[in-house]
């Protein structure tokens, strides 16, 4: 295979999905095909126990829910600046550290867009958050690195960094005619991130545009916690959660924790961990719910789970009316539901905690909301509809305009160094 053309990678290594561009030289960023046709794909690895191959994104979620037997992983982003990224995992029989799997699945990328190419990039701008750990700069840094040292384990050889709202400004700057004032909301799968950024026709060329960048700001909060809190509210009951038990006290959290939160499920499949779930047995006074409890984990059906309460919040997102969530996997034909209400309910604290921080990322400008031009929404989150609603309310009046949710960081990226 030839050497790859002088340009620049940029990969949006995300929690729920990633998506990698390129550019040549003082050309336009393309973003590659990485599944088929598309452009992005689920950030995710399985293990599969039968034919002892490795499948990635869509192929990886259709094998397990398929019921392939296999190890699914998915938010690895999630893990990065955790303690839990040197930790080891069985996979197949062989002890594995999940930061080994965040280079497997980088490796995936590099090998998939080396074939795009015709040959293997060696200069790479990964995205990062504003914060990829609030309130922690020791362990932020740390989670960068790591992900530093997995982009050279794989044969990146030039690794550099960009915030992911600044990469999706400079993507969104192309389309513009005008000089404008933008508040860039990236709303992602682990984080929620925003910059109040100075573009325009005729700032592309200027080589520093760091007096552009009039603030930044950025919280932990991002897509797979709405699917925790909606979890914790509509399906986890089903299981034992907040159900009181012979003695009065309710049933301990921490298992329905974990089962919500994709990146710990795994460990609620460990022998221990099954006979702790199997001990709670005597904190419930209605033993179906227990039941339920030990079948989803003894079948390994939490992320099936997971993954029916992700597609309900999109689905209920997307009509804005209530659908179900598929949870005959606790038991043959029990349903529960998921309406916007529901949404509004379980989400309030989350959505007031991300808007305040757009407000406050305005507020560190120097400006009042009125003086934006625009607001630019990316990633996949922010096509939530309770989250638009209650971005329109704090900026009102502010047009708002939907980039590319999926590709316009990677593409942004691209441009960071070419």
């Amino acid at each position: 295979m030839q050497s790859a053309p002088a340009g620049m990678l940029g990969i949006d290594f995300g929690t729920s999905n990633s998506a990698v561009s390129w550019a040549a030289p003082g050309g336009n960023a393309r973003l590659l095909p990485m599944e088929g046709d598309a452009t992005s794909m689920p950030t995710a690895v399985f293990f599969n126990s039968e034919d002892r191959l490795t499948h990635f994104g869509r192929d990886a979620v259709a094998q397990y829910l398929s019921g392939t037997e296999g190890r699914l992983l998915r938010s690895l982003k999630s893990l990065l600046g955790s303690p839990l990224l040197n930790e080891s995992t069985v996979v197949n029989h062989q002890q594995i550290s999940f930061q080994q799997i965040v280079e497997i699945f980088l490796n995936e990328l590099r090998e998939r867009a080396a074939q795009q190419l015709g040959g293997a990039p060696r200069r790479v701008v990964m995205g990062r958050p504003v914060h990829f750990v609030d309130d922690d700069a020791a362990r932020d840094a740390q989670a960068q690195q790591s992900l530093h040292d997995a982009a050279q384990a794989v044969g990146f050889d030039d690794v550099s960094f960009q915030f992911e709202p600044i990469a999706a400004a400079l993507d969104h700057e192309r389309r513009l005619t005008r000089e404008s004032l933008v508040l860039v909301v990236d709303l992602g799968g682990g984080t929620s991130d925003f910059t109040v950024v100075r573009l325009g026709p005729q700032r592309m060329a200027l080589a520093n545009r760091g007096q552009d960048v009039l603030a930044t700001a950025g919280v932990h909060i991002g897509g797979t916690d709405f699917d925790h809190r909606l979890s914790l509210g509509r399906v986890m009951p089903l299981m034992g959660y907040r159900h009181h038990g012979p003695d009065g006290r309710e049933v301990p959290n921490r298992v329905f924790m974990d089962l919500s939160t994709w990146h710990l499920i795994q460990w609620l499949y460990q022998p221990r961990a099954i006979a702790q779930a199997q001990a709670l047995r005597t904190n419930y006074t209605d033993q179906r719910l227990h039941a339920r409890l030990m079948r989803v984990l003894q079948q390994r059906d939490g992320h099936r789970l997971a993954h029916e309460v992700e597609q309900a919040k999109i689905r209920c997102s997307q009509d804005d009316a209530q659908t179900l969530v598929d949870v005959d996997c606790m038991e043959p034909g029990l349903s529960a539901t998921l309406a916007p209400a529901d949404m509004a309910e379980h989400l309030g604290v989350l959505l007031t905690r991300t808007v305040h921080c757009a407000r406050e990322c305005v507020r560190r400008a120097g400006l009042s909301e009125k003086a934006l031009d625009a607001v630019y929404l990316t990633g996949g989150s922010s096509a939530l509809r309770p989250f638009q609603h209650a971005l329109q309310r704090a900026f009102e009046g502010v047009p708002m305009v939907e980039g590319d949710l999926f590709g316009g960081v990677a593409s942004g990226l691209a441009y960071s160094r070419t």
